[in-house]
């Protein structure tokens, strides 16, 4: 029997549009590059964003297929590949920004450096919730700030995506960490370790003193952005670090310098939409992986399941602000 030259992809055809199921050309592994058949596809915010044309610093132009994040088996690997073999399970965060094929499909050719062989004790439902938050999260507290055991660490948004894999990255590396959101999150983020602030009823100021008695936290990690930038230069302490993976808005300098903290900023899709430094994505990756593999990350999921036919209704949930931990497309 002939191998089959199409798939099935859901395609995007313009801003706001609904998805629509289709099938497309099958692609093939090129030169440094793996062909994935995908099991799973993770559902980011970003990916509503691109969705609805207000994601322009994605450079995903519609039509397209989205998803950035996927977990699956190797199927074929291009000429150059050595690190990969067929029936290898995979996941990373591999498209969908940048006009490269995105993970709502039964298929993509992937950059091998993307990837890594996904943890062996989660599910690849479980992986592919991972990569776009856990490398988010990796390169703020372990390449730009370099978190040290012992620091304290305040993570802003400590429940959310970033946040909940920052909180265990943080709390893996021996910190003291603590972690900003809603009562409703409190008992699971005392769950992983973390000190539970709610953001309704403490102020930067009442915290800050509760718990550093005054000095400020060493590494303020904002998952938020907006004013959560703010609150992170109003909270880090004398030499400290922010790290912010939205600090896109217009902010006042002087709390962070005259405290002569530094600041960095986050921005995971480089690698992807310019080619540079995507080998350290998948070194990342794998380290992610060894922390799961030892029970010291799991990701948080909604309990609600998905598939290619009603991906719109975990696009819904995320722009509804309704989804209880990261939502997950699965692929047949």
């Amino acid at each position: 029997m002939a191998e089959k030259t199409s798939m099935t992809a859901l395609i995007v055809d313009a801003p706001a549009a609904a998805f629509r199921m289709t099938e497309i050309e099958k692609p093939q592994a090129g030169p440094d590059e793996v062909l994935v058949r995908i099991r799973a596809s993770g559902v980011n915010p970003l990916d509503t964003k691109i969705r609805a044309g207000n994601a322009a610093h994605a450079r995903h132009p519609l039509p397209a297929v989205l998803g950035i994040d996927l977990a699956g088996t190797v199927e074929a690997v291009g000429d150059g590949v050595t690190g990969f073999r067929r029936g290898d399970e995979v996941y990373g965060m591999t498209g969908g920004v940048g006009g490269i094929q995105g993970s709502l499909a039964e298929f993509a050719a992937v950059d091998a450096r993307l990837i890594s062989r996904k943890p062996h004790n989660l599910s690849m439902r479980e992986a592919a919730a991972l990569p776009l938050i856990a490398i988010t999260a990796w390169e703020g507290l372990i390449d730009r700030a370099a978190v040290r055991a012992g620091q304290r660490v305040l993570v802003l948004g400590g429940g959310g995506g970033v946040g909940h894999v920052a909180v265990q990255i943080a709390k893996a590396i021996g910190a003291d960490v603590y972690a900003v959101d809603s009562a409703s999150k409190a008992d699971y983020l005392r769950g992983l370790g973390a000190t539970a602030i709610d953001r309704d009823t403490q102020s930067v100021e009442d915290y800050v003193a509760a718990h550093t008695g005054g000095r400020g936290f060493d590494v303020v990690y904002d998952t938020v952005g907006g004013a959560g930038l703010d609150t992170a230069f109003k909270a880090v302490g004398k030499f400290g670090h922010v790290v912010s993976a939205l600090g896109w808005g217009t902010h006042a300098l002087a709390p962070l310098s005259f405290k002569a903290a530094s600041y960095s900023g986050v921005f995971t899709l480089l690698p992807l939409l310019s080619g540079e430094g995507r080998d350290h994505h998948g070194e990342i990756l794998r380290e992610v992986a060894r922390l799961a593999e030892t029970g010291k990350l799991v990701p948080r999921l909604d309990a609600r399941r998905f598939t290619l036919a009603d991906a719109a209704e975990a696009h819904a949930l995320i722009e509804n602000r309704q989804a209880q931990g990261k939502l997950v497309v699965e692929i047949d």
